[in-house]
């Protein structure tokens, strides 16, 4: 039987030898080193054999590394321990957690060459023979060798409490102290190699948790970054939208749209300081740098004329806006946009979007890419002129003509408003007053009486048609239009009679009124009615109906004057004198040279004497008639003459 023992331990090639000795120390050290593990996971329970030598093994109560130990038979566990052609049996040694028996029990050199184990199983040794086995290894460093009978283990922790008593041992554990400094300085400079290293790694590299422009940057170089910027840029295009057309987009092969590195990133890295790599674990840090961009302006021209919105047929020209007349009053229309481009301007807000690296752009909300309209709503001559035409709009004239009216207002006056082509009114347009003063001739031709045929109902009952040119009603048209276009321009409101040149007593048809004078040509007698009743009358005697030059005419007059006493004379002769002079005391002209006055020359009034012997065209009354006629007569009383 030999005098070694082999196994395979793990770790260890097939067939290793492996020493006692060296077990026992290693076993030692490592008890040395961290007793209370080993205390904790080495607390063993030693329950006996079953009697049958050939299956011995032991198990604590917490199975201790699960390890089992057979003789001659299969050992069977995680790990495998063989004795091979040395050994009088073969036996196999098997622990789950690394069971070494060196440890345990010594090596083959401590208890010396002649030692061996006993196939048969150890002796059952008590505490003390343990201990006294342990010393003597320690001391001598031999051990008497004896084949293993079945044993019971002695606990662990009382083998050490009695093993820390040795001085052996103190030395050990003052030599496992130094080693544990050791390994905690090995640590510290491990540690500081690992931060410098890493220092090392990130001193052209951006600290975890660094952003760029979106971008992740953790670990990256700033060529890295650069490469990232350029990817993002790499597939750029934009949306372009116009009026009333589809979008558009254009992409960045097309103007060769290309990234260019501003430096930022690099300076952004040299700004880092290395040893200050690990504050990139717990916080975050956000950049921005510009992304500059190059792109060809000329392609982007081109692009620009390309676009619908740019082709004529695309393009609607703007409309100004304008003051116009809706729901009784003035109100502006807004200017009409239209989708006239202007290209030149497009192309610049095209191209600030492109260098900006925007994803769209809308024309449509850039006023400068459309040709605007000159006169816009908010225009200050067109508020003027809203402001003007709802003043001739609010303007309203009502004209009395006695019992009847007649009144302008906005909606006639809007028609005669005038504006240029750019919507302003046109405040001196000569169309505009002529408008005013055709309007006050049709009044004058609907109310005007004179120059008009009346209807009259004379005395003796007969009815008359008498024609007047100098009597009744006539307004004064240039008066009236000139303050006609006063008062639309400042929005005036009144109701008023219209400024006339010549005035009849009453309005209507029949415009002489209940006060009048009537003048019978053809009976040669006269009345003179005062408000409907008769307050004169008497016989006369007209114009000598033999001359055609000399007689009275018919007509519709009105007083001139009266003059007491008077000269009557005809016309002037050549040698400056008069073809008759004749001196009267009541003179009372109303057409021309022909008026009422006193005949004393006269003895009989009234027949058929005009038809003859008439006056000159005056109507000769009786002296005493002449005279009443004369205190009553007024200037405004009409005096009606018809044959």
């Amino acid at each position: 039987m030999s005098s070694k023992k082999k196994r395979n331990d793990v770790g260890s090639g097939p067939g290793e030898n492996i020493d006692i000795e060296d077990k026992i120390n290693a076993a030692m050290d490592k008890i040395m080193k961290d007793p209370e593990e080993e205390r904790n996971s080495s607390q063993r329970k030693y329950e006996p054999d079953n009697g049958e030598p050939e299956t011995e093994g032991y198990e604590s109560e917490e199975r201790y590394g699960s390890e089992e130990y057979e003789s001659d038979e299969a050992y069977d566990s995680e790990e495998e321990y063989e004795l091979e052609e040395d050994y009088d049996s073969e036996e196999e040694y098997e622990a789950e957690e690394d069971y070494d028996p060196e440890e345990e029990y010594g090596s083959q050199e401590e208890h010396g060459e002649d030692a061996e184990y006993d196939e048969e199983g150890y002796d059952e040794p008590d505490e003390e023979n343990a201990l006294n086995a342990y010393r003597n290894i320690n001391t001598s460093g031999k051990a008497k060798s004896a084949r293993p009978q079945p044993v019971k283990y002695v606990p662990m922790d009382d083998i050490e409490e009695k093993l820390a008593l040795l001085p052996e041992n103190k030395k050990k554990k003052h030599k496992g102290l130094k080693i544990t400094g050791l390994a905690a300085a090995m640590a510290v400079v491990v540690a500081g190699c690992a931060y410098a290293g890493m220092s090392y790694y990130y001193s052209d590299r951006f600290f975890e948790g660094t952003w760029i422009n979106g971008i992740d940057c953790s670990g990256k170089t700033a060529y890295q970054v650069e490469m990232a910027l350029a990817d993002k840029v790499q597939d750029y295009s934009i949306q372009v939208s116009s009026r009333n057309q589809e979008p558009q987009t254009i992409t960045g092969d097309q103007i060769d749209y290309r990234y260019l590195s501003t430096g930022e990133a690099l300076q952004l890295l040299k700004n880092q300081k290395p040893y200050e790599w690990i504050k990139g674990f717990y916080e975050q840090k956000n950049y921005t740098v510009a992304e500059n961009v190059a792109y060809d302006k000329t392609l982007l021209q081109q692009q620009v004329t390309a676009l619908n919105c740019a082709k004529t047929e695309n393009q609607t020209a703007p409309e100004n806006a304008y003051v116009a007349f809706k729901d009784n009053q003035f109100q502006i229309v807004p200017e009409t946009e239209g989708t006239q481009l202007n290209v030149k301007q497009a192309y610049r807000i095209l191209d600030q979007a492109v260098a900006d690296t925007q994803a769209s752009v809308d024309f449509g909300t850039a006023p400068d890419a459309y040709v605007a309209a000159e006169v816009t709503q908010n225009d200050p001559e067109l508020q003027s002129a809203l402001e003007a035409c709802n003043n001739y709009t609010k303007a309203s004239i009502t004209y009395t003509f006695g019992d009847q009216t007649a009144t302008l207002d906005g909606n006639t006056i809007k028609d005669w408003l005038q504006f240029d082509e750019k919507g302003q009114l046109l405040m001196d347009d000569n169309t505009f007053h002529q408008h005013i003063a055709d309007y006050v001739a049709q009044l004058a031709a609907t109310y005007n009486t004179v120059g008009t045929e009346r209807e009259f109902h004379t005395t003796s009952g007969r009815t008359v048609y008498v024609y007047s040119s100098v009597y009744g009603w006539a307004i004064d048209q240039a008066a009236e239009a000139a303050q006609l276009a006063q008062e639309i321009q400042s929005g005036t409101q009144t109701t008023r009679e219209p400024i006339y040149e010549q005035r009849a007593n009453s309005h209507g048809l029949n415009d002489l009124g209940n006060t009048y004078i009537e003048v019978d040509l053809s009976n040669q007698h006269m009345y003179y009615y005062q408000s409907g009743s008769l307050i004169f009358d008497s016989e006369f005697v007209s114009g000598n109906m033999s001359y055609s030059d000399r007689q009275t005419h018919a007509g519709i007059f009105t007083l001139y004057s009266k003059t007491s006493p008077s000269v009557l004379r005809g016309d002037k002769k050549p040698d400056g004198t008069y073809e008759y002079e004749e001196p009267v005391d009541y003179w009372m002209p109303f057409d021309g040279g022909i008026g009422f006055h006193d005949a004393p020359w006269r003895d009989a009034f009234g027949g058929d004497i005009y038809l003859t012997n008439g006056s000159h065209g005056c109507i000769n009354l009786p002296p005493e008639n002449a005279a009443v006629l004369y205190s009553i007569i007024d200037y405004n009383v009409p005096i009606v003459c018809f044959y």
